[in-house]
């Protein structure tokens, strides 16, 4: 398990669930993970907390006013000044489609889409910083972004968001990169060049892997909850991953690290 006070600079902080089944992801997610679903706040327009031993470790949204929600998990990227990097994310030909808004004390938050077409969210933290529990069951373990154009993707996140890329491989069969801090130590997050197996229509996304002790028992689990397997568990050097999705149609990832 690894604990922290706040997130690193540019790394993913926190991820929520944008779901036209409010009631329903709140049931499974709990059921799957053991997480307890707290009440929606009416302060900031339903929106509730998914947590963890009483620690946050995801937050929940339905249809907001006329817009109705599309079943997606969004990645929020840690900044300390949001409006810099709103500013550096346009002129890196990135769209801004949720200009920074406070949250409360909270933070402010600001959501985009990158150049490739990746929808991603910013997050300034005030007295919230983000999950703090990351690699223990039903918590975040890994965060990736799928994308049919890897060299935009690299020169983008590490323009607007600070990474360093370390080459992890360079093939046409196998082409990632992962993200680390400015020093270089301490893996954030990877990039994939998804080009080759990308279904047609599919835009490129963030996805969020969620740990568990044991990727099968967690799949059968979650079918008995009406969940759906996209890709059958296998195994890889770097765990048991399986891409699964909720009731709703929510896609996510379940990964049991390797021993």
């Amino acid at each position: 398990m690894t604990t922290r006070d706040t997130a690193p600079l540019g790394s993913p902080c926190w991820v929520d669930l944008w779901t036209s089944d409010v009631e329903g992801s709140r049931r499974f997610y709990s059921d799957l993970f053991g997480w307890e679903a707290q009440a929606p706040s009416p302060e900031f327009g339903g929106y509730f907390m998914f947590t963890r031993d009483g620690v946050p470790v995801a937050g929940g949204m339905g249809d907001m006013g006329d817009v109705p929600a599309d079943n997606t998990w969004k990645i929020y990227l840690n900044t300390d000044d949001i409006d810099k990097t709103l500013k550096a994310a346009e002129a890196a030909s990135a769209q801004v489609i949720g200009p920074a808004m406070a949250v409360a004390d909270l933070g402010t938050q600001a959501v985009l889409i990158d150049p490739t077409g990746a929808v991603v969210g910013a997050w300034q933290p005030g007295t919230f910083p983000g999950y703090t529990v990351l690699d223990v069951q039903g918590a975040p373990t890994w965060s990736e972004l799928l994308t049919r154009d890897f060299s935009t993707a690299i020169d983008f996140y590490t323009s607007v968001f600070h990474w360093d890329a370390k080459v992890e491989g360079d093939t046409d069969e196998f082409r990632y990169s992962t993200m680390r801090n400015p020093d270089g130590e301490g893996e954030l997050a990877g990039v994939m060049d998804a080009s080759a197996f990308l279904p047609e229509g599919q835009p490129a996304h963030w996805s969020i892997y969620w740990h568990t002790d044991d990727t099968d028992a967690a799949i059968a689990t979650l079918k008995g909850l009406g969940g759906s397997v996209i890709a059958e568990a296998q195994d890889t050097p770097y765990g048991r991953l399986a891409t699964v999705a909720d009731p709703a149609g929510a896609v996510f990832k379940l990964r049991t690290p390797p021993t």
